[in-house]
């Protein structure tokens, strides 16, 4: 298993500058942002030879959008920066794409995405099923087509707001549009919802594509008050149910040493991708706590035979 880090946390920095970074931390790989949220996208020539020049490797390239968004010039806007990134892992071959699932509106004249979170009126279960049945699994299908054709994984992270936030929601998109869809697996995002992220590790299995490592403190006292669906702004450390932290910040290093663990039982042995999203820390300082909590988690050797085998 490698290390890498989400670069887009060095998005103000020249290309060759912020892989100078990533050496000197001591990391494997990189995870490419190509537009939508993590930033635009870098000329494919320059990367691959910026990237090679160092030794390392591209674990993924991401383009987290809203192709279901009800608005159909954003939703065209991240369907094409979705297929450029299909086009450009292709030509770098790199083997996975990571992106959101979208969340489409309450019907075919809605203005802004609609996540649905209770089955209660009769109203919301008819708004989730019309997503499913009329946005996300038409496209997705056919996205996962393109994917199949360009020899790439498309790799969906599960994030609350989009119609794939939990396991269940992964598994049901990967059944019904194609085995080319699995799942970006961070397991902060599962923590807060109150999700075991071992157990979905195992839920997930073979569908796990590739991996952010990331954490997130659960405030007891505020997720007791109020839970934990909370929409106050990430700057409210002192108000906010949980935020996002540095690895071994949230969860201690017993989980991240468990966790690589259950990745490698589930058979995951490709990159734990860094994302720095701690407003607690600066990038320097987070990324080298990460990569230290990391450094003691990571099994980097497959296992030879044993004596059973």
């Amino acid at each position: 298993m490698k290390l890498g880090v989400f670069l887009v946390v060095y998005g103000e920095l020249p290309l060759a500058e912020a892989l100078d970074r990533v050496v000197a931390l001591g990391l494997d790989a990189v995870e490419i942002g190509t537009g939508n949220y993590p930033g635009d996208a870098h000329n494919v020539p320059e990367l691959q030879r910026e990237v090679s020049a160092r030794g390392l490797e591209i674990s993924a390239l991401s383009c987290h959008g809203n192709p279901l968004h009800p608005d159909a010039e954003l939703a065209r806007a991240s369907h094409e920066t979705w297929l450029r990134t299909v086009e450009q892992a292709a030509e770098l071959g790199v083997g996975t794409v990571v992106c959101f699932s979208g969340c489409p509106g309450d019907g075919p004249a809605a203005m802004k995405p609609n996540w649905v979170t209770c089955a209660w009126p009769p109203d919301y279960p008819e708004v989730l099923e019309w997503q499913w049945s009329e946005r996300a699994i038409p496209y997705w299908t056919d996205a996962a087509r393109v994917a199949r054709d360009a020899g790439v994984r498309i790799a969906i992270e599960p994030h609350p707001g989009f119609l794939v936030y939990n396991p269940e929601t992964a598994l049901r998109l990967r059944s019904e549009c194609g085995d080319e869809i699995g799942v970006n697996f961070d397991p902060s995002h599962f923590v807060w919802q109150g999700i075991d992220p071992l157990l979905a590790i195992r839920e997930l299995g073979e569908a796990i594509f590739h991996v952010h490592a990331k954490d997130v403190y659960v405030d007891a006292h505020n997720t007791a008050r109020n839970g934990v669906l909370d929409t106050k702004h990430y700057a409210r450390f002192g108000e906010r149910s949980w935020s996002f932290r540095s690895v071994g910040y949230g969860q201690g290093a017993q989980f991240w040493r468990d966790f690589v663990s259950a990745l490698r039982i589930a058979g995951y042995d490709g990159v734990l991708s860094i994302e720095h999203e701690d407003g607690l820390a600066s990038i320097q300082e987070g990324l080298t706590k990460a990569v230290e909590v990391l450094q003691a988690a990571v099994l980097r050797d497959a296992p030879s035979a044993m004596w059973w085998a």
